[in-house]
């Protein structure tokens, strides 16, 4: 309905696919891949997510060079790392991914897809939560802030916020640790560090969705463990 492709990529890909582009000390990386060699000794690694995969078929075929492209995929994926509550080590995800549009508006399209299917399921209770992560440079000064502040409480870390605090500090905020949610919700702002351009474009996707009606709080701890992350991000 929204004139999305379907793209189906390889269960498993070179592991410098994943390995380069998700972040070397992401999560998924440093615990949760399937990795193994061939018998050509090639590293392989089984999909954990699908957007790398993706962006290395549109790059490898020049997709690109017809415009925009919009398209969406589903399938299994791995995770080996102990699974969470109600989680598999093979799951299935659907997803849709845009290339060549920048502005707010496309941000706002995939969250209106995915409160209309919502609604077309039928689900009750569901809240949107919206934060920015800006770009890398604006990331870089918060993640400094955030260095600091975590050093001179580092009597309050628990032993994962201790792990990450050098490696990825952003994901300290996630913390499901009831001891760390007051450390966390007085440390530095991720917003508070974005410039004029990554403002406007938050501002922009909160414009789109309040026109649709869409309802949504903003949630500054609202983070992503991978790399290739900017500006949008939403649950």
């Amino acid at each position: 309905l929204y004139g999305y492709a379907r793209m189906d990529t390889p269960i498993f890909e070179f592991s410098d696919v994943f390995h380069r582009t998700l972040g070397d000390t992401s999560d998924v990386v440093t615990k949760e891949t399937y990795t193994f060699m061939d018998r050509g000794g090639e590293s392989l690694t089984l999909r954990p997510e699908a957007t790398a995969g993706i962006v290395r078929a549109a790059m490898e075929h020049n997709f690109l060079y017809n415009g925009p492209m919009r398209v969406w995929t589903s399938g299994p994926m791995f995770r080996y790392e102990r699974p969470q509550k109600g989680r598999y080590r093979q799951f299935h995800q659907v997803g849709v991914e845009s290339f060549g549009m920048t502005g707010p508006d496309i941000d706002a399209e995939m969250i209106l897809m995915g409160a209309r299917l919502w609604n077309d399921l039928g689900l009750d209770g569901i809240e949107l939560q919206l934060n920015s992560l800006g770009q890398p440079d604006e990331r870089a000064q918060h993640r400094a802030a955030l260095i600091t502040y975590f050093e001179e409480n580092a009597e309050l870390l628990d032993e994962e916020a201790k792990r990450r605090l050098h490696t990825n500090p952003l994901r300290i905020l996630d913390t499901k640790n009831p001891a760390m949610q007051d450390l966390c919700a007085a440390a530095p702002k991720l917003i508070d560090y974005l410039g004029a351009e990554s403002l406007a474009h938050f501002k922009g996707v909160q414009r789109v969705l309040r026109d649709a009606g869409i309802p949504f709080t903003i949630n500054p701890r609202l983070v992503r463990g991978l790399d290739y992350y900017n500006l949008t991000v939403f649950e």
